[in-house]
This record gives structure tokens, sequence and C-alpha cells, in this order.
């Protein structure tokens, strides 16, 4: 079973950037596509990002396009969240999932096996 972990997360001022990271370790991570969700309190988990297992395709929420980049590593197992332009509305917690093998895309959680933990991030107005 493939183990995800997410790094990156912290307090940013509205108008800054983080970076998220998420490792995969323990299974295959190449021919998975891979997606970034996250949950505000309160609210459910809801899609971010995703990136097909070859990385030549992406899918942003609505919310997010243009703001926000995800792109993948496969030398080093590792997906990244590049996130721009940060509101307040962006604060939640993290999580790094894969999808389904040689999927090209990633939008609900249903087609996710695997999650990290999540990390927190919490932008400040």
């Amino acid at each position: 079973q493939v183990q995800l972990v997410e790094s990156g997360g912290g307090l940013v001022q509205a108008g800054g950037s983080l970076r998220l990271s998420c490792a995969a370790s323990g299974g295959t991570f190449s021919s998975y596509a891979m997606g970034w969700f996250r949950q505000a309190s309160g609210k459910e988990r809801e899609f971010v990002a995703s990136i097909s297992w070859s990385g030549g395709k992406t899918y942003f929420a609505e919310s997010v396009k243009g703001r926000f980049t995800i792109s993948r590593d496969n030398r080093k197992n590792t997906v990244y969240l590049q996130m721009n332009s940060l509101k307040p509305e962006d604060t939640a917690v993290y999580y790094c999932a894969r999808g389904g093998r040689y999927y090209s895309a990633i939008t609900e959680e249903q087609m996710c096996d695997s999650w990290g933990q999540g990390t927190q991030v919490t932008v400040s107005s």
C-alpha cells in the first residue's frame, strides 16, 4: 500500500504563496494520477487539483484556477501544489490522494484509493 506524506503547509498572509509537496512511498507512483483535495473547518472535503499519471493533463477547481498549479516529479515520487495569490477562503487542511492507474484526471474522492494525513494551510487577511 502506498504511503503519502504532505508537507509545506503553514501560515501566510493573503496574496502570498505556498508550495505543498506530497511524497509517495511503498507503492507505484508514476503510473497513477494524483490529486489534491482540501477541507475547511465545518465543510466537506472538496477537489482542488489533479494531474494525470504522465503529467500531461491537469485539472483545477474553478475556485483556484489561475492561481494554483500542480506538477509531479516521477523520479522523486512527489507531486506538488503551487498556490499563489492565496485568499483567506483557501484556509483548509490540504490532502494529497492517489487516483486510478493510468487515469488522466481525478475530480472526486471516490476515484482515490490512498490519502495522506493532510497539511494545514492558513491564510490571514
